[in-house]
């Protein structure tokens, strides 16, 4: 069996390993391909310059709405008039992680928004993949999607709804990506909408160094582990494992073309 880690922050001084050493090893676990995602300016330089070292990793370009204070101008020059060939051979796949944050506030509200809004915006005119971190702040994301209008590709990272959001996300056409809290014991509701999923719109990731799934809890996240994630997925849903991972495979080659090759 092969797996995807479609987000993760292996650049993190946290990553069991360091960075290169957790790529290897994620190898070694069957996990073929890694997405190591931007937040910022100098994180996006750090996944950029990651994906370049490794052929099976490739990265993403975002402000995360707590920076969104710093201005989505700060991780424009990354993109700013690159063609799709360009876009690609630096192996940026997305634009992301971007959204809303309500629980920690690290920036103003309407900032956020502006800033989601703006990277939108981004997405759609690259034709790059959409990624989105939503805490919350459900009606707010939504709300903003709609209004700007989707791109084609969208992703909600470490989806955390329940089913009544996985059912809204997915009627917009979005792939809904679990992380390891879909392990965790109290995480009922995100099983609920993991078990709602349509087959084709499933995504794993392990957004390490956090989350740390069941059995390793409690340590670093890395993303060999992102198979634990897949394990759970088949036990929620009743199906088989195999098939839980060529679905994911599948799906996170439709949500991120870039890596299909």
């Amino acid at each position: 069996m092969q797996w995807v880690d479609t987000h993760c922050h292996v650049y993190d001084e946290r990553t069991p390993g360091g960075a290169d050493a957790s790529i290897a090893n994620a190898t070694a676990h069957d996990v073929t391909k890694v997405i190591v995602i931007g937040t910022d300016a100098n994180t996006t330089q750090q996944a950029l310059a990651i994906a370049g070292r490794h052929d099976n990793v490739w990265a993403t370009v975002g402000l995360h709405p707590h920076d969104a204070k710093l201005g989505v101008d700060t991780v424009l020059p990354f993109v700013d008039g690159l063609t799709a060939a360009q876009l690609a051979a630096q192996k940026i796949v997305a634009i992301g992680e971007c959204g809303l944050d309500f629980y920690y506030d690290h920036s103003d509200r309407t900032v956020q928004r502006t800033a989601f809004a703006q990277q939108i915006a981004l997405a759609k005119q690259l034709d790059l993949t959409l990624v989105i971190h939503s805490r919350n702040a459900w009606a707010d994301t939504f709300d903003v999607l709609d209004g700007e209008g989707l791109p084609e590709r969208v992703v909600f990272h470490c989806f955390t709804g329940d089913e009544a959001e996985a059912r809204q996300a997915v009627q917009r056409g979005a792939w809904l990506s679990f992380s390891g809290i879909v392990t965790f014991n109290k995480a009922d509701d995100i099983r609920r909408a993991a078990k709602f999923c349509p087959t084709d719109k499933l995504l794993t990731e392990t957004d390490a160094p956090w989350l740390t799934p069941v059995p390793h809890r409690g340590k670093e996240n890395e993303p060999a582990h992102v198979r634990y994630i897949g394990e759970c997925l088949a036990e929620t849903r009743g199906e088989n494992v195999a098939d839980i991972a060529q679905s994911t495979v599948a799906n996170a080659h439709r949500a991120f073309p870039g890596i299909a090759r």
